[in-house]
């Protein structure tokens, strides 16, 4: 579950499995180390990949997380999702963030890859102060144009019962192992 052997994760495990928990319900899957990350976007066969880099911010995670679950509802949604956790998976995140490019780090943050090449990118400059509709909005423009998957990633029946994590990153716990 957690890769903690190359930098151990800045929060408790426990106290951020809730932000992990409503991305995985969306179909996301986590990427946990560099060869993860390498695994998921360096493929060349046309497919759109998005990969959101999770965060326990709540001015701005507390609204992504939401968003692009929203937009995951959408009739055209990328071929892949993945997630990396800022904080945690430190290495996978950083491998990411190599990936992107000339961007400076940012989390949470939304990047939609296809052949191994970033594509769109949402910065959290564009997520922080904008409601989960803004941003879901934004990235169904992106996918109506990019991607060619059936949506929904889940039926509008599980997307009814995901519950989203309402905390703020500044109340959670710093990790102590």
């Amino acid at each position: 579950m957690f890769n903690i052997v190359s930098r151990p994760p800045m929060y408790d495990q426990d106290a951020v499995q809730p932000m992990r928990d409503e991305l995985v319900a969306v179909g996301f899957e986590e990427l946990l180390s560099p060869e993860d990350v390498d695994k998921a976007i360096n493929v060349n066969d046309d497919k759109t990949i998005l990969v959101m880099i999770n965060s326990v911010c709540g001015c701005a995670a507390g609204s992504a997380r939401p968003g692009v679950s929203l937009a995951l509802q959408n009739e055209k949604i990328p071929d892949k999702l993945y997630t990396g956790f800022a904080g945690q998976e430190r290495a996978a995140v950083d491998r990411i963030r190599q990936l992107i490019g000339n961007y400076p780090p940012s989390s949470p943050s939304v990047a939609l890859f296809k052949n191994g090449i970033l594509i769109y990118f949402m910065p959290r400059l564009a997520i922080e102060g904008n409601s989960a509709e803004t941003i879901a909005n934004e990235l169904i423009g992106v996918f109506d144009e990019f991607c060619t998957a059936k949506g929904p990633s889940i039926s509008p029946e599980n997307f009814a019962k995901v519950i989203y994590a309402k905390q703020c990153g500044s109340k959670i716990p710093l990790f102590k192992g």
